[in-house]
C-alpha cells in the first residue's frame, strides 16, 4: 500500500499520523511518502510601503523551513510507532498551492490512500480561508482519510 501524508507541522497533522497509526495496520513493503508544502510569496505590484524583494526571500525562506521541520517531525512519528515494521519513507517539501500539489503528487506516486488533518473550522472560517482537505478529498484520485478535530467555534 502507497499512502501519501500530508503535513502542515500543526498539531492536527500530528494528530492525524496518530490516528493514521491506530487504524491502519502496516504491512511489510508499506511505503509511505510525506509531503508538506509552502506557497511562494511574490511581491504585489505597486505597494505603498516598498516593501523590500529581501523581505519576501527571507519569508520564503521561513516558510521553507517550516515545511523541513514538518516532514522531519512526521517522519520520526511514523518510525517511532512502526519501529518493526520495514516500510519505505520518504519526504518531499515543494513550493506552491497545497491542495494542488498533494493532488498531483498522490497522482505522480500512484497513491492508494491520501491522509489529511482537518482544522476543524466551522463553516464561515472555511469559507474565507479555504479547506485544503475539502478540495483534496473532491479531487484526489485515490481514497482520502481526513482526520477531523473538535470543531473551533467562531470567534474562539
Amino acid at each position: 500500500m502507497k499512502i501519501l501524508i500530508a503535513t502542515d507541522g500543526s498539531h492536527f497533522s500530528e494528530l492525524a499520523i496518530e490516528k493514521c497509526a491506530d487504524i491502519l495496520e502496516m504491512a511489510e513493503g508499506t511505503e509511505i511518502k510525506i509531503v508538506s508544502v509552502y506557497e511562494r510569496l511574490r511581491p504585489m505590484s505597486g505597494e505603498p510601503f516598498g516593501v523590500s524583494n529581501e523581505y519576501y526571500a527571507q519569508a520564503e525562506n521561513a516558510s521553507r523551513k517550516v515545511a523541513d521541520d514538518a516532514v522531519e517531525q512526521a517522519s520520526a512519528t511514523v518510525r517511532r510507532r512502526f519501529p518493526d515494521v520495514n516500510i519505505g519513507v520518504s519526504t518531499s517539501v515543494e513550493p506552491g498551492r497545497p491542495a494542488r500539489i498533494i493532488v498531483e503528487t498522490a497522482a505522480e506516486w500512484e497513491a492508494d490512500l491520501i491522509l489529511v488533518g482537518s482544522h476543524g473550522h466551522g463553516f464561515w472560517a472555511r469559507n474565507l480561508l479555504g479547506s485544503v482537505s475539502d478540495s483534496v478529498l473532491h479531487h484526489a484520485p485515490c481514497s482520502v482519510l481526513i482526520v477531523r478535530t473538535p470543531r473551533v467555534e467562531e470567534g474562539s
